[in-house]
């Protein structure tokens, strides 16, 4: 190769490394966006995540997709999305779990396996886009935008149906803490019980937080036990979807090929380290983990910013709706039946 095509090739190389780091940097900077619109009073029990969310699709829907920024912001929501999956391990304390926590596991289980099972009925009734509908479930039975971005891409959904999916989730998930919290005092709970009742059947660790934190510390922590359990059953959920598409397209060659979710190993090596290994072999302070969590907020949130610019509003009207009604009753349905479980 000749000196000049030598320089033309590395011109085209630090070029489209550009255009591919721009991309990543604008997703952030949607994140950002989101978090100042969080700081302000009405959103700022919506959060960082849906904030970007919405920022990204509105932005979509004014300027269009920028194209020229592709490499990056598809970078930004597949790979950095399965880092901030392998981070969120970290949130999970498996110690914690099995020994104060079997009871609650229980408990757990079953919200999950109704929450899933209500959507896909009601999805059917209401004739709802299935891969909407089954990413809501999920979401709503384990723990969020989490369980929808780590499910994803084991049932093939496109981007913009995770989008959506995580849009409504971070919606009905904000609507339910609130009310929560409005509806404790005149509850016939004693602290524990209401803690144990908002773990076991509200969307994402923040609306745990956001609903229990009110009754006081005894209620907050026994919320987040029985949350950090519907965490814990994330990855067996997600061998069990493995085997069920596999199941589902058998014969055809095509369909049947379903990539190994490897990050999920990560999920479950970063699980198995902070429970065994951070605080016991290697001291960490709450400061830090507490910026190792705001890290992966971010990079879950610039992921997330990705997908939503993948999301057009015709499609947001004619996919949103159903499943919208359909998450609404479920999740009524799950907080009466958490109430009498509790």
């Amino acid at each position: 190769m000749s000196a000049e095509a030598s320089n033309q090739q590395k011109q085209t190389n630090g070029y489209l490394f550009g255009k591919w780091i721009s991309g990543i940097v604008f997703t952030f900077f949607i994140a950002l966006l989101g978090f100042l619109l969080a700081k302000v009073p009405g959103f700022d029990h919506v959060g960082q995540l849906a904030c970007a969310i919405i920022i990204a699709i509105i932005y979509r829907q004014f300027f269009g997709y920028p194209e020229v920024l592709r490499a990056g912001i598809t970078f930004s929501s597949q790979k950095l999305l399965r880092l901030a999956i392998i981070l969120y391990g970290l949130k999970l304390n498996i110690n914690t779990v099995f020994h104060d926590g079997i009871g609650l596991l229980l408990r757990d289980a079953l919200v999950i396996l109704l929450a899933i099972g209500v959507m896909i009925w009601l999805g059917k009734v209401f004739k709802a886009d299935k891969h909407i509908t089954l990413l809501l479930g999920v979401g709503t039975g384990v723990c969020g935008a989490a369980a929808i971005a780590a499910v994803a891409p084991i049932v093939k959904t496109k981007d913009e149906d995770t989008a959506i999916s995580v849009g409504i989730i971070a919606l009905m998930g904000t609507v339910f803490a609130i009310g929560y919290t409005l509806i404790e005092p005149f509850l016939p709970l004693t602290p524990i019980e209401y803690g144990i009742w908002s773990g076991i059947s509200l969307h994402e660790l923040a609306h745990v937080a956001i609903a229990a934190e009110p009754a006081g510390e005894d209620a907050l922590a026994i919320a987040l036990l029985a949350k950090l359990g519907r965490v814990f059953l994330l990855v067996p959920l997600c061998f069990i979807l493995i085997y069920w598409m596999k199941f589902k397209n058998k014969g055809n060659q095509t369909q049947n090929k379903i990539a190994f979710p490897w990050f999920l190993l990560g999920f479950i090596l970063m699980s198995l380290f902070g429970s065994y290994v951070l605080g016991d072999t290697i001291p960490v302070s709450e400061m830090t983990m507490e910026r190792i969590s705001s890290a992966t907020t971010w990079i879950l949130t610039a992921a997330m910013v990705g997908l939503g610019l993948n999301v057009s509003l015709k499609a947001l009207r004619s996919k949103a709706l159903k499943p919208l009604l359909a998450i609404t009753i479920t999740s009524c349905f799950l907080s009466v039946i958490a109430y009498f479980i509790t």
